[in-house]
């Protein structure tokens, strides 16, 4: 079957949706698919926080096809957006409906914000 905006889009919300949900179950029961919002897009996923500071989370479901580069620069962009400590995103995993299944991808910048609660300077 091709895929088309309108299926793309729907794909998207689920995997969104489930992300979202399982991150509630297993973190924080505050954490929740962030409705839209426009030009200063800030992510998919609210409510996550660590160190005292928020994190920006990202999904994406394209398919199969990673495009980790395009990703980790439009996290980075809404992680400024939101003036938030990190980002990563979600990448849903081909044929894998378990959301905790899917994988994460993130700069080791923001791995080291995570784990320590202070986001190192740009080289």
């Amino acid at each position: 079957m091709t895929r088309t905006r309108k299926s793309a889009k729907v794909a998207g919300t689920r995997h969104e949706t489930a992300t979202a949900v399982y991150l509630a179950q297993h973190v924080d029961d505050r954490i929740e698919r962030r409705a839209r919002n426009g030009a200063k897009d800030r992510g998919d996923l609210s409510g996550i926080r660590v160190h005292g500071g928020r994190l920006v989370g990202e999904c994406k479901d394209y398919g199969g096809q990673l495009k980790p580069g395009p990703w980790l620069d439009e996290a980075e962009l809404e992680r400024g957006n939101d003036d938030a400590l990190a980002s990563f995103v979600v990448a849903k995993r081909r044929g894998i409906a378990d959301p905790g299944a899917q994988i994460v991808l993130m700069t080791v910048r923001d791995l080291v914000a995570i784990l320590t609660g202070v986001r190192p300077e740009e080289a």
